[in-house]
């Protein structure tokens, strides 16, 4: 039996490789501590689960679902762009739910993509966007990311080969794994780039709105002339403790959104619509519950800040995600640093170069662990380094 070449190209999951030695060592009676993926410690907040309890009652919802997901939820989704950014969409045409964002950014490349096609992916960022290329038979050109500029991913010096068979720009600020949160003037230079080229511009928004320090982040469709080239994709996993119920949306350009859900209409049967409806308490109910979450990753992060500067490792304060991003000890690369924490002080974290080719050099930690279990780590990082 002969599999896809394209599965040939794919390199595996970096947290089922990660989640694969941690399961080993544990298999052992060892103690993990895992900094590594994205996963909120903290439950849904209650008034959520209280509604997908009483959706889960109607007998309504347990029919097929609508496969653009509930009028009532692109409605809520189009009401909170709105109220959040200022931003008129028509929830008709213009929204489309998603079986959370990664479902989203991985769909697109099959509305948009052909095989030998490029997409432009950032030297760092969300590893679905060149995988969804790599699916697609196409290829992923890297745009060159570095702490000197901010981790702006730069589109300056695309070749002009490459440039001629690019469908897509892929960006996500606040980006994951770096912290890095983009400037409006950086993504006016970005949609004049796609205008130019005739390109979809996708910006991952997943981490909106878990901020610090006063922060907000933005929705890159309030820049003039995004709406004729942008979607975005949302994803209430990080804002709302809601990563086990797979719920997003994408907003934005009518075209693509319409070609988005071409390709769901025929790949999936779309999200459970008592989820939805969930998620309409989520996104039209009180929003302290995200004030509160931000409060708590930004004390966490203060945190990990002060307590890895003390041991040596070097690492700015993010102003969004839950994530820090530290450079690695001078000697080490990403994977050989993860796989000594790993091995010696039985702490998970992930490798920047997991993240693409800029990403050598640092690791990503997260930020979605108890305070004690996060000084618990951080001890034990510096006993492997310094004994």
């Amino acid at each position: 039996m002969k599999t896809a070449r394209n599965l040939d190209h794919l390199p595996p999951y970096l947290f089922a490789q990660i989640d694969a030695k941690r399961d080993a060592l544990r298999a052992q009676g060892v103690e993990i501590i895992s900094l590594g993926i994205g996963d909120p410690d903290l439950p849904t907040p209650p008034h959520i689960v209280e509604a997908m309890a009483e959706a889960i009652r109607n007998p309504d919802n347990h029919r097929y679902p609508d496969y653009a997901g509930s009028l009532a939820f692109r409605t809520a989704a189009c009401d909170w762009m709105r109220q959040r950014f200022g931003v008129e969409l028509d929830a008709r045409r213009e929204a489309l739910a998603l079986i959370g964002s990664k479902e989203g950014i991985a769909h697109i490349h099959t509305a948009f993509v052909n095989p030998g096609d490029y997409v432009l992916a950032p030297s760092i960022g969300y590893p679905v966007y060149s995988g969804g290329a790599t699916l697609m038979h196409a290829h992923s050109h890297f745009l060159p990311m570095s702490a000197q500029n901010g981790w702006l991913a730069s589109f300056d010096e695309v070749p002009a080969e490459v440039l001629s068979r690019a469908r897509i720009l892929f960006l996500g600020y606040p980006n994951n794994p770096t912290g890095a949160v983009a400037t409006p003037e950086y993504f006016d230079q970005a949609i004049a780039f796609c205008h130019a080229n005739d390109l979809l511009l996708v910006h991952d928004n997943a981490y909106s709105e878990i901020s610090f320090d006063g922060y907000r982040a933005p929705s890159i469709l309030e820049r003039p002339g995004a709406r004729e080239v942008a979607v975005e994709m949302f994803s209430l996993s990080k804002s709302y403790n809601m990563t086990g119920w797979r719920i997003g949306f994408a907003v934005g350009n009518e075209t693509a959104i319409q070609a988005l859900g071409t390709v769901k209409n025929n790949l999936d049967s779309g999200q459970f619509t008592a989820i939805q409806d969930a998620a309409i308490a989520a996104l039209s109910g009180p929003q302290d519950c995200i004030a509160k979450m931000s409060a708590l990753y930004q004390r966490r992060r203060d945190l990990v800040i002060d307590a890895l500067w003390a041991i040596g490792l070097s690492c700015e304060p993010p102003k969004a995600t839950i994530y820090v991003w530290a450079r690695v000890p001078d000697g080490y690369s990403s994977v050989e640093f993860t796989e000594k924490l790993l091995s010696e002080a039985h702490v998970v974290v992930t490798p920047g170069s997991g993240y693409g080719p800029d990403g050598e050099g640092y690791i990503r930690i997260s930020l979605t662990t108890p305070d004690e279990q996060l000084l618990e780590a951080v001890r034990r990082i510096k006993e492997s380094l310094h004994g």
